[in-house]
């Protein structure tokens, strides 16, 4: 699935703030950190089943807003750009169906392999004991 073709672009927000931490002159005037905002919920683009799942599987708002942060760089636009690859990046591993595990069983040659040794192991201790 390709969800650049699904054009989650055009449902995403971003707002920008003050980044924290150590700076120089302009740490207080320049607002380089990118906020990235997607409501699942209200989304017009992903059906019921996919809105279910990211549900479940992201770490979203009581109102079903998925929240990003990005303050990496000081360049507001690289920091826009980390957080869309870090969005898609989400979206795209939650979304994957992951195949259930089939339980297998040993194979003949391993069963006769254990037993064999089990029994090996009893004569060993067997020839331990004292006897009478």
């Amino acid at each position: 699935m390709n969800l650049v073709n699904k054009k989650l672009s055009d449902e995403l927000s971003f707002k920008t703030s003050r980044s924290g931490g150590k700076g120089g002159q302009h740490v207080n005037k320049r607002e380089s950190r990118v906020t990235l905002f997607f409501n699942v919920r209200e989304s017009k683009i992903l059906d019921e089943d996919e809105k279910a799942v990211l549900t479940a599987k992201l770490n979203l708002s009581i109102d079903g807003v998925l929240q990003i942060n990005s303050e990496a760089s000081r360049s507001q636009l690289k920091n826009k750009e980390n957080c869309l690859n870090k969005f898609y990046k989400n979206i795209e591993k939650a979304l994957v169906i992951r195949k259930k595990r089939k339980a297998s069983k040993p194979s003949k040659t391993a069963i006769r392999k254990r037993l064999n040794e089990k029994k090996r192991r009893s004569e060993i201790k067997q020839n331990r004991k004292p006897d009478f």
